[in-house]
C-alpha cells in the first residue's frame, strides 16, 4: 500500500465511523485494523499519522472541574498524539505547557489543586483523577517524586488501562535503574510501550524547554516519540534498548552533581569559618580552575540565608540514594557519592529537607557550630 493510499483508507475508516457515532477514537479500530495500521507505520516510518478524535469523559468532582473551566487549547497540529501529562509540579507544569504551546493536546493530573488551576491558566485540561487524565491519550509522561507515585498513578488510580491500546509510557522522572526496568516490564505486559527518559537541567532547564533528556527503551518507539523530546530539551540522547540504562546515566550525573555541590558547600564553609568574605572567596573560585557548573549555580545562594527553592535538598537525599543503589548493582564502589550522600542526609535531619539543595551548606556550618578558639 502506497503512503498516500494509507491515508486515504485511514480517513475513510474514519468517515465510516463518525457515521455510526460521535464518540469516536482513531486508536478504536478492531483488531485487524489495529494490525494493519501497525504495519502501515512500521513501512511508512511515520510519526502519529493518525488523527485522534475526542472522546468525552466522566467527571467525578464536578464541583472542582468547574472551578478549572479552561481557556481553549491551541489547535492540535495534525497527526499529533493526545497526551496525558502526570505530575505538574515545578519541573512537570512548564514542561506540559510547552508540549500545548507546541500544539499537542494535554490533558494533566496532580494531586495538588494548586498544580491544576495552574495548568487550567496555561489552557491544558486538568483533572483531579489519574484515569480520567489518561482516557483516551496515546502517550503518559510521568514526572512524579518516585517510582511509587509512579506505580500508583500507572496501576493503583488506573491511568494505564484508561489509556488507549499499545500507548507510550515515558517515565521522565529518577527513579533507581532497576526499579524503572521492573516498572517497564508490567507495563509492556499489559500490551503498552516504555521509555525511560529522566530529563537533567532543573527547574531552569524545563522552563527554558533545554533540557538534557537521556531515553532508553525499544528504538521505534523512541523515534515515533522523538518530536515531543524535541519540544521539551536542547540535547536529546538515546541510550539503547533495555528501559534502565538511561537511569543509570542520570545516576551517574546525579553523582557528579551531588559531589560539586558538597564540596563546593565545605570550600565556602571554610573561607566563612576562616573570616574571610564569602562574595570575594566565591568570586576568586568562580573564575578559577575550581570552577563547576554546581558552585557557578548555587555559590551565591549559599551565601544567602533562605533562597528560593529551584531544587530541595531531599531531592539530592533521594538521588545520591539512587546513585548508592545503581553502584552496589553494579559491585562499583562509590565513596565520594556516599560522604556526599551523609551531608545531604545531615542537612534535612537538621530541618532542612525543603530548603534548597544549597543549603547543604547548613550541614558543614553544624559540625563547626560554636565558639571559635581563640588564636594563641
Amino acid at each position: 500500500m502506497t503512503r498516500d493510499g494509507g491515508k486515504v483508507f485511514l480517513e475513510e475508516r474514519a468517515r465510516q465511523h463518525e457515521s455510526r457515532s460521535h464518540v469516536f477514537c482513531a486508536n478504536s479500530f478492531d483488531v485487524e485494523e489495529a494490525a494493519m495500521l501497525t504495519a502501515l507505520h512500521a513501512s511508512m516510518a511515520l510519526r502519529w499519522d493518525v488523527p485522534a478524535y475526542d472522546v468525552p469523559v466522566s467527571r467525578r468532582r464536578p464541583e472542582l472541574h468547574q472551578a478549572l473551566e479552561t481557556k481553549p487549547s491551541p489547535a492540535r497540529g495534525p497527526g499529533k498524539p493526545t497526551i496525558g501529562f502526570i505530575g505538574l509540579g515545578s519541573m512537570g507544569l512548564p514542561m506540559a505547557s510547552h508540549l500545548l504551546k507546541s500544539g499537542f493536546r494535554v490533558k494533566g493530573f496532580d494531586i495538588s489543586e494548586n498544580a491544576l488551576r495552574s495548568f487550567a491558566d496555561s489552557g491544558g485540561t486538568a483533572y483531579p483523577d489519574a484515569t480520567e487524565a489518561a482516557s483516551e491519550t496515546d502517550v503518559l509522561m510521568l514526572m512524579v517524586v518516585n517510582i511509587d507515585q509512579a506505580h500508583q498513578a500507572l496501576f493503583e488510580r488506573g491511568a494505564l488501562a484508561n489509556s488507549t491500546r499499545a500507548s507510550v509510557v515515558v517515565l521522565m522522572s529518577t527513579c533507581p535503574p532497576g526499579e524503572v526496568e521492573q516498572l517497564a516490564e508490567a507495563v509492556i505486559a499489559r500490551g503498552h510501550r516504555f521509555l525511560d527518559a529522566p530529563v537533567s537541567g532543573g527547574v531552569a532547564g524545563a522552563r527554558d524547554a533545554s533540557l538534557s533528556i537521556m531515553v532508553a527503551g525499544d528504538r521505534q518507539t523512541y523515534e515515533m516519540s522523538r518530536n515531543l523530546f524535541d519540544v521539551l530539551g536542547s540535547k536529546i540522547y538515546y541510550l539503547g534498548e533495555r528501559p534502565g540504562q538511561a537511569s543509570v546515566a542520570k545516576a551517574v550525573n546525579q553523582l557528579l552533581c551531588g559531589v560539586h555541590l558538597a564540596a563546593a558547600a565545605e570550600a565556602l564553609s571554610l573561607a566563612e569559618r576562616a573570616g574571610l568574605d564569602t562574595s570575594t572567596v566565591l568570586e576568586i573560585v568562580s573564575g578559577s580552575a575550581a570552577a563547576s557548573w554546581m558552585l557557578n549555580d548555587r555559590g551565591q545562594r549559599m551565601l544567602l540565608e533562605d533562597p528560593e527553592v529551584t531544587s530541595a535538598v531531599d531531592i539530592f537525599v533521594k538521588d545520591l540514594g539512587i546513585v548508592l543503589a545503581a553502584g552496589s548493582s553494579a559491585r562499583a564502589a562509590l565513596p565520594l557519592a556516599s560522604v556526599a550522600h551523609q551531608f545531604f542526609l545531615a542537612a534535612s535531619g537538621q530541618g532542612s529537607g525543603s530548603a534548597d539543595d544549597s543549603q547543604v551548606i547548613r550541614a558543614y556550618r553544624g559540625m563547626t557550630a560554636g565558639q571559635k578558639e581563640a588564636k594563641k
